[in-house]
């Protein structure tokens, strides 16, 4: 196993779209949501350790999700774990992990990757990775893995690469051309005809050297603030710069700061069976469903008449459906939701208006 690989990976979200399972006292990836007997977080390091060192792989995270992270990652060390004072996306989180890399190793190879995407084909998925430290050990270039659409999802970012060029002998490496945000439907139907699109899976892959060239190019000033925190990593100072680092820090993620602005940025296009799962519906997808098209986790379900619908509750309690259509049913004992899944985006407003009227116990 390579010394130079390093992996980051980013485990600070909330995510507020799988309430009222995740809530900010155990966000999802501290969830075992699909009933594999692990969780998200356990899924990513666990495949990563496959690839790179155990000290080699940084989990970046905040204060209240400590002890979820020494519970769940047998043998992590703490120097191992990054605390983010302040939630800030995507870029200061991972100049944070630039600068500590840093610290150890200024020829470190990195994946960074979130903590609660779905991977199907595990050995695939690595041998992509591994062709990407290939590539980017060898070239100044910012990496991202795309996913060949199977479908016009208005969930997900694209990359449009440039079928034309040719980069390397690998025919799945492709410069990228241009970013694009979640699309409507009538753009993504477009997208994906072209051929020209990929789903942006927010894995990226990068050189120390080249990630950190383009902070300095694109966010000096996040780069500056890291940059001079950095002179007290490792030492008992470490937490009182960082919180001052991010209090100043601007609020940008990686995507709309560096890979957008960047004209070295390359794109492997795989197809290892993704899903970034972040919403009822994703799950709902990524799930094997019962005769009646019902995905049920978790659950004690007599169902009649209802088809189409996912149902998360415990097994302790019977569930019983009669003539329910396309919902989410989510049950935890302390709250219960009941949702079409069509209407799916309005779970994130609930989760704001329950806070605002009920409390911050059921959120």
């Amino acid at each position: 196993m390579d010394k130079n690989y390093y992996c980051v990976i980013m485990a600070g979200g909330i995510g507020s779209r799988f309430w009222p399972m995740s809530k900010s006292s155990k966000p999802k990836q501290f969830l075992d949501i699909m009933g594999t007997g692990k969780t998200f977080i356990q899924m990513t390091y666990d495949r990563f350790l496959k690839i790179c060192p155990q000290d080699n792989i940084y989990i970046v995270t905040n204060k209240e999700n400590i002890d979820l992270v020494k519970e769940q990652l047998h043998g992590i060390k703490d120097e191992m774990i990054l605390l983010e004072p302040y939630r800030r996306n995507t870029a200061p989180c991972i100049a944070y992990a630039n600068y500590k890399i840093k610290k150890r190793n200024t020829e470190a190879l990195i994946v960074v990757a979130p903590s609660d995407h779905l991977i199907v084909n595990e050995d695939l998925f690595i041998s992509y990775i591994k062709q990407g430290f290939e590539f980017v050990g060898e070239n100044d270039a910012l990496m991202t893995l795309g996913i060949v659409p199977n479908r016009p999802d208005t969930g997900y970012g694209y990359i449009q690469i440039n079928n034309e060029l040719k980069v390397t002998e690998n025919a799945k490496l492709k410069k990228v051309k241009t970013f694009t945000e979640k699309p409507n439907l009538e753009m993504a139907k477009f997208f994906v005809q072209t051929g020209e699109f990929l789903w942006n899976s927010g894995i990226f892959i990068w050189s120390l050297k080249s990630i950190h060239k383009a902070f300095q190019k694109s966010l000096p000033d996040v780069n500056s603030l890291f940059r001079e925190a950095y002179k007290h990593f490792d030492t008992e100072n470490e937490e009182k710069e960082t919180r001052k680092t991010y209090a100043a820090c601007t609020n940008i993620s990686i995507d709309y700061g560096i890979m957008e602005k960047a004209d070295n940025v390359y794109s492997l296009c795989t197809d290892f069976g993704w899903s970034d799962l972040g919403t009822w519906g994703s799950l709902y997808e990524n799930s094997e469903k019962d005769e009646f098209s019902n995905v049920i986790k978790g659950a004690n379900v007599m169902a009649y008449k209802s088809t189409g619908n996912i149902i998360k509750t415990s097994k302790d309690k019977l569930v019983v459906l009669q003539g329910l259509d396309g919902f989410i049913v989510v049950d935890t004992g302390e709250v219960l939701l009941i949702c079409k899944k069509e209407q799916e985006q309005q779970i994130r407003q609930i989760v704001n208006d329950v806070k605002l009227e009920k409390g911050e116990e059921f959120v």
